[in-house]
């Protein structure tokens, strides 16, 4: 067993994606124009969230299509809020034709939750999920107002700024995904907000690099002042070991957070627990992945491969053994 998950994982999926358990996730429901929906936020999620994608397949079925459907939402957001800051950056849009065009999806997505059947496949994934699971409106939207906060905010004063960003792209979806997941107890959904703080500070930490090309800090200044880290420093991608305290600070927070996620999986209903772990345990070790690059993350980008994300089960899988012991 354990020689199976040193095979590389590209070769495992494409014969996985081959099999009729791969097949059954969308071909059990019955409507046509929804299983094409759900094919297309599946790829959506494969292309895109590769680390999540993986997690999903030990979900049943329906929660396998409801996560899907999920993201999705989530990345057309996403992609319409980068695309938007390209056309800015070009000259082409305004702020306030981006506002618009925000403003009728979040319309769309209100009707959708009124009732009101739209032809868009990721509308309509979402609306037979919201038949099933109760997803509250606030949620997509607060999603919604964090992915703006892009167009117009490129530095963060404090931590508590950060945590609210973090909380709005981030969390919300934590949020989103506990009600497929399924809990016992109310005390999972901080358990839950948690986790997308974790793994949206983990993201900032590891795209520092990328996103000082955008101008962009998110790193409070609040806290690049009590290191003595300067942003002249920042950009000069200086390596210094204020920088480095700074960073092993950054990373021991993001990891209590992760820490509080365990006491929430443990909530979950027993079928989604293994996913979730998944997910966690894979985005915490890109934080070993900085230590191990010696805190250069400005021209080394921190990744787990395929096949590191998939060996990583057996130890989950024990994990999962001992805290239910």
């Amino acid at each position: 067993m354990t020689d199976l998950f040193r095979i590389p994982y590209n070769l495992i999926r494409p014969l996985y994606e081959r099999t009729s358990l791969h097949r059954s996730v969308v071909e059990e429901v019955e409507n046509e124009q929804l299983q094409e929906a759900y094919i297309r936020c599946r790829e959506m999620t494969r292309q895109h969230a590769k680390t999540f994608y993986m997690a999903t397949r030990f979900l049943p079925n329906k929660k396998q299509r409801g996560i899907f459907a999920i993201y999705a939402l989530c990345r057309y957001v996403d992609d319409l809020v980068d695309e938007a800051e390209d056309l800015i950056d070009r000259e082409k849009v305004t702020y306030p034709d981006i506002r618009n065009r925000i403003d009728r999806w979040k319309q769309k997505l209100e009707e959708t939750y009124n009732g009101k059947r739209f032809d868009d496949p990721i509308l309509l994934a979402f609306s037979d999920v919201l038949r099933s699971y109760q997803i509250p409106v606030e949620l997509p939207f607060e999603l919604m107002e964090g992915v703006c906060m892009d167009l117009y905010k490129n530095r963060y004063e404090t931590f508590e700024e950060l945590w609210d960003y973090s909380y709005k792209v981030a969390s919300t979806v934590g949020l989103m995904t506990s009600e497929v997941f399924g809990y016992s107890d109310e005390q999972a959904l901080q358990h839950a907000i948690d986790l997308g703080i974790a793994m949206q500070l983990t993201n900032i930490l590891r795209d520092v690099g990328e996103d000082l090309e955008k101008n962009r800090i998110y790193l409070p200044k609040e806290e690049l002042d009590r290191f003595g880290v300067t942003e002249k420093d920042m950009f000069s991608h200086r390596r210094t070991d204020a920088f480095i305290e700074l960073m092993q600070f950054q990373i021991e927070r993001t990891r209590n957070y992760y820490r509080s996620t365990d006491r929430g999986i443990e909530m979950l209903e027993k079928d989604s627990r293994l996913p979730v772990y998944l997910a966690s345990f894979n985005y915490g070790r890109i934080l070993d992945k900085i230590e191990e690059n010696g805190y250069n993350v400005f021209e080394k980008r921190a990744y787990l491969n395929a096949t590191e994300k998939i060996t990583i089960l057996p130890r989950v899988l024990y994990r999962m053994k001992y805290f239910s012991s």
